[in-house]
C-alpha cells in the first residue's frame, strides 16, 4: 500500500496559543483513519493545516510523496486532496447542481457530466433536489451536498471535518453508511469526528488527540474495546 499522507512532528499556533504540538501520522492508500478527541483537542486545526489554510512552525506534511510547504491550498485542492469543512461551508444561495459544478473546477469540462451522475447514485437525495437553492436543504441534505462537491474534485485523499455535527441519530447513520461504501469503493478518507463511536466503527486505524497531542493510536476495534477509550470518549 502507498503512502497517501504523511504528517511529520507538525507544530501550529494561534499566535501565542499552541494548538497542535508535535503530532506525526499517516494515512496509507484506501484505508479510513480517523482523529478522535474532545472539543479542543486540535482534530479541526490538524485538517486545516494539512489544507493549507494554516502553518505548521515545525515538521513536514507530504502528499502522495509530495512536500505541501509552501503550496498554496487552492493548488493543493488540484493536487487531489478535498475537505469536506466543518460546518459545510456549501454556497447557499446557489442551486444544488452549481454547487456540485463548483466542487468540478479542477476537472476537463467533458468528464464533469459523468461525474455529476456519479454523485447523484451515492446521494439520491441529491438528484431529487438538484435545482433547489442549497439554503433551504436540511442539515443532511447540505451535508451530502458537501461530500458530493468535494467527491466532483476526483479526490485522491477525502478529509472529512465533523461530518455528524448537528445532525439527527437517523442521518448521522446514513452519513456514516455513505463513508462506509466509499471507503468499499476504494476512496481514502482522514475523518475527524466527535462521535468517536461512530468514527471508530467505521476506521481502519485511529488517532486519540488530546490537547494538541496524538495520546493513544491502534486498530478502530483495539480502540473500540480500550477501557480507557471507552471511559474517555464513548460513555462507558
Amino acid at each position: 500500500m502507498a503512502t497517501i499522507l504523511k504528517v511529520d512532528d507538525i507544530n501550529v499556533y494561534y499566535g501565542s496559543i499552541h494548538a497542535i504540538k508535535g503530532i506525526s501520522f499517516q494515512v496509507e492508500e484506501g484505508e479510513v483513519v480517523t482523529l478522535i478527541g474532545a472539543n479542543g483537542a486540535g482534530k479541526s486545526t490538524t485538517l486545516n493545516t494539512i489544507s493549507g489554510l494554516l502553518h505548521s512552525k515545525t515538521g513536514s506534511i507530504a502528499f502522495l510523496g509530495k512536500s505541501l510547504a509552501g503550496v498554496p491550498a487552492h493548488k493543493i485542492v488540484s493536487q487531489g486532496l478535498a475537505l469536506v469543512p466543518e460546518g459545510r461551508r456549501i454556497f447557499l444561495q446557489m442551486s444544488v447542481q452549481e454547487n456540485l459544478e463548483m466542487g468540478a473546477f479542477t476537472q476537463k469540462g467533458g468528464e464533469i457530466k459523468a461525474d455529476l451522475e456519479k454523485v447523484y447514485a451515492l446521494f439520491p437525495r441529491l438528484k431529487e433536489r438538484l435545482k433547489q437553492t442549497a439554503g433551504t436543504l436540511s442539515g443532511g441534505e447540505q451535508q451530502m451536498l458537501a461530500m458530493g462537491r468535494a467527491l466532483m474534485s476526483h479526490p485522491k485523499l477525502l478529509m472529512l471535518d465533523e461530518p455528524s455535527m448537528g445532525l439527527a441519530p437517523i442521518l448521522v447513520e446514513q452519513i456514516f453508511e455513505i463513508i462506509e461504501n466509499l471507503h468499499k469503493a476504494g476512496t481514502t478518507i482522514l475523518l475527524v469526528e466527535q462521535n468517536a463511536q461512530a468514527a471508530l466503527s467505521v476506521a481502519d486505524r485511529g488517532y486519540v488527540l488530546e490537547t494538541g497531542k496524538i495520546v493513544t493510536t491502534g486498530t478502530g476495534q483495539q480502540l473500540l474495546e480500550s477501557p480507557e477509550i471507552k471511559k474517555a470518549y464513548l460513555g462507558g
